[in-house]
């Protein structure tokens, strides 16, 4: 008996129509969930992508602030100042970036961008203190820049003030003290011989062997500007061979005249009292006087005060 029957035929069409349903059913499904896996991948890889973004965002706003805080630290150093906090946060900053650095090989979660987001804002708020605190600096030190200008200006002219006043000081003690130069006036040197006769020198020349001593006669013109005071007078006696006698046990000595050393033949000291006083000095050599021109020279307060000559023949 044959199996070809039309139900047989049937039921075979159905089962071959289940199957192509079953089969464009499975192939739908397949299609389907490739879409879904494509479309999570794509959706995972813009994840990835904005990870990346956001994490070299993070980078460059730290880099930025790393970058800021050295420059208040350089500003402050031109100031002079030194502020530990102030690198401390750059260490603590240069320590973040090298770990932001590192989730370019590793994941950086929602919770890394929130941390260091947080501490980025931290740190903003932080410079922007600083950055105020360095203006004010700056003005403050303007302003005592300004006052130690004033200041240097003002003792310039002080000091130009004090040199002008000194100077005129100067000026007026030399004048004082020009004006108050002695004059010796009425000079006169008169010979004693060894019987101890005088002669004046009316003859303006004597005999080089009669003379035993000397004797200097002169009197102080007066003076209203020099002062009343303790003074000494200093004699030179030049002889012609223009050295001036010195012995010191005669009580010769030296003084200065113009910063310079000079030798005298004897001082004697006196009190200056304006009325014209009358001095003397009485000098012995102690052996023969030369022959010639002789020259007698007085001093007192740094000045030649007088001045005459005798020859002896």
């Amino acid at each position: 008996m044959s199996t070809n029957t039309p139900e047989n035929r049937s039921n075979r069409k159905l089962l071959i129509g289940g199957l192509l349903v079953v089969l464009i059913s499975i192939n739908g499904i397949l299609i389907y969930m490739n879409y879904q896996k494509k479309e999570k991948t794509e959706e995972q890889a813009e994840i990835i992508k904005v990870k990346d973004s956001e994490l070299e965002n993070q980078i460059k706003v730290y880099e930025a602030l790393k970058a800021d805080f050295e420059r208040q630290s350089q500003e402050l150093s031109a100031m002079g100042l030194e502020n530990d906090s102030l690198e401390a946060q750059i260490s603590t900053i240069a320590a973040d970036l090298d770990e932001l650095r590192g989730f370019r090989k590793r994941s950086y979660s929602l919770s890394d961008q929130r941390r260091f987001r947080d501490r980025a804002n931290a740190f903003g708020e932080l410079l922007k203190e600083k950055d105020e605190e360095i203006s004010q600096l700056k003005q403050d030190n303007e302003v005592l820049f300004t006052e130690n200008t004033d200041l240097k200006t003002t003792q310039t002219r002080m000091t130009d003030s004090l040199t002008t006043m000194r100077s005129t000081n100067d000026e007026l003690n030399q004048k004082v003290r020009v004006a108050s130069k002695l004059e010796a006036q009425a000079i006169n040197v008169n010979i004693i011989n060894q019987r101890g006769k005088e002669k004046d020198d009316s003859d303006n020349e004597y005999r080089a062997k009669r003379v035993d001593k000397l004797r200097i006669d002169f009197k102080l013109a007066k003076n209203d500007v020099a002062q009343k005071e303790p003074k000494t007078v200093y004699m030179r006696m030049i002889e012609p061979d223009g050295a001036a006698l010195y012995n010191l046990s005669t009580g010769s000595g030296t003084f200065q005249i113009d910063g310079e050393d000079m030798y005298f033949t004897a001082k004697r000291d006196f009190v200056f009292d304006n009325t014209q006083q009358a001095l003397s000095f009485t000098y012995d050599k102690n052996a023969e006087y030369k022959k010639g021109e002789h020259t007698v020279e007085l001093y007192a307060d740094g000045f030649l005060i007088g001045k005459t000559t005798f020859v002896l023949k």
